[in-house]
Parts: structure tokens; sequence; C-alpha cells
């Protein structure tokens, strides 16, 4: 689905990573790890890192969707596309609002999305 792309730029950025698969867990992962750092942000009632955390997921998942390979999937790439703009919504509104609930949303889809990932490629 995503191709070599992503596994290319971060070879280009000295990142020893073992396959394109395990780029996109790790991805996954990140969102996951940034999430949870985001929502402690919001109960914590810090601003600053509130902002930090939220960027570095948004910018992952602008990541994941800027190696979506249309071409091999199609229909696939254009529902995660959906899929990914949505999630990026969600954190921008849970920024805004402080809306544990939305993080948690975000979180569960992403959790979701990895489990799958896992299962389809056999990274795990």
């Amino acid at each position: 689905m995503y191709g070599t792309t992503a596994h290319n730029i971060y070879a280009q950025n000295n990142v020893g990573i073992e396959s394109p698969e395990k780029l996109i867990e790790m991805l996954y992962e990140g969102i996951l790890r940034f999430n949870a750092q985001a929502k402690k942000s919001i109960k914590d009632n810090d601003v600053e890192k509130r902002v930090y955390w939220l960027n570095r997921s948004t910018a992952i998942i602008t990541e994941l969707i800027s190696i979506l390979d249309f071409k091999s999937t199609g229909n696939m790439s254009e529902y995660l596309q959906g899929l990914y703009n949505y999630e990026i919504q969600l954190l921008v509104d849970a920024g805004n609002e402080k809306s544990i609930e939305k993080m948690d949303e975000c979180s569960h889809v992403f959790r979701t999305l990895l489990e799958a990932w896992r299962e389809t490629t056999n990274v795990a």
C-alpha cells in the first residue's frame, strides 16, 4: 500500500529501518505515544506541551498521507486519506476544546490500525 517511499525517505535520513512495513508500524506507535503525551498535557493544563505533542502526532499523520500509494491500492488509499484527514481534524478539535474524549477517539483509531497492520504484515 505504501510502497517503499516512506522507507526511502527515512533511509536517506540515516534511520535504520528494517522494512517499509516496520516503518509504518513505528509511525502508528509514534502517534499513540504522542497522543498519550498530549492527553497528559490536556489533563495538566499545559498549553505549550499540548500544542507540541499534538503537532508531533499531526506531522506523522501528514507523513502517512503523503506516502499513500493511490496507483497500487486506489480505494484503500482513498479511504485512509479520508480517515487520516478526519483524525487530524479530531486532534485539532481535541487541542482547541481540551477534549480527552477526542484524544481517546483518535488513539482508538490508531490502535485499531496498528493491530490490523500487524496482522496483515506479520511485523509484530
